[in-house]
């Protein structure tokens, strides 16, 4: 199985950080947090990884180089601008194949055992999606979770992690080259009964904010010191 990391974004929300350098590359915990996708990746067996890049993108590239550090194959799909997800995806087909790939948002940081991920994807679904309980900033989630299957129903609803098992298929619909985002599509395929799930109670954080990103920071280089946060 390949993986994509989704790493285009301007990250808008962390300006003016972003403006000099891609979100991708801050670093959380003295490292890189695309380097903490990279290593769980390698972890999990996953020997070859698509990134899309735009904003920025070069220092993507060049800190990362072909990703033999982590053991890794690296390949890049460079998007003149930024096509949202699914019209990134769309255009890096070419590169993952046509079978199912393992995807996660540059943007999250994650402790879910990826390789438990490999084998979730039946064979009738488009997708299989890692959801967590709703944080503040998204109270009211993105998709209902019932007996492993993914919708669009009122309650309960959960918030999608950014990490995913995803078809090709599920952009059949998308051009490559143009814009479109991932959302509808996984909605659509929810309603059709073809999006699996799980929820995910361990540690995960959208790395969206500077308040969130400082936190996040603080808690690994306490983890990795031997020391405990206060609750």
């Amino acid at each position: 199985m390949k993986a994509m990391i989704l790493a285009a974004g301007r990250g808008e929300r962390l300006r003016p950080l972003t403006d000099r350098l891609p979100k991708p590359l801050i670093e959380v915990g003295g490292k890189p947090l695309v380097v903490w996708h990279l290593e769980r990746l390698a972890d999990a067996g996953i020997g070859e990884v698509v990134i899309n890049l735009s904003h920025l993108g070069d220092r993507i590239e060049q800190s990362l180089g072909d990703g033999r550090a982590w053991g890794l194959s690296l390949t890049y799909s460079r998007e003149a601008e930024p096509l949202e997800t699914a019209g990134g995806l769309a255009l890096a087909r070419a590169h993952l194949g046509e079978q199912p790939f393992l995807l996660v948002n540059g943007d999250v940081y994650c402790e879910y055992p990826l390789a438990a991920l490999r084998a979730r994807l039946s064979n009738s679904a488009l997708a299989h999606l890692l959801l967590v309980a709703n944080p503040s900033f998204h109270p009211g989630g993105d998709f209902s979770l019932n007996a492993g299957r993914v919708g669009n129903d009122a309650t309960p609803r959960y918030t999608y992690a950014g990490v995913a098992v995803i078809s090709p298929q599920l952009v059949n619909s998308v051009t490559p080259g143009t814009r479109a985002a991932l959302a509808p599509l996984l909605h659509a395929a929810a309603d059709a009964g073809r999006v699996s799930g799980e929820l995910y109670e361990g540690a995960w954080t959208d790395v969206g904010s500077a308040e969130r990103l400082a936190a996040l920071d603080a808690r690994l280089r306490a983890a990795t010191a031997g020391t405990r946060m206060p609750e």
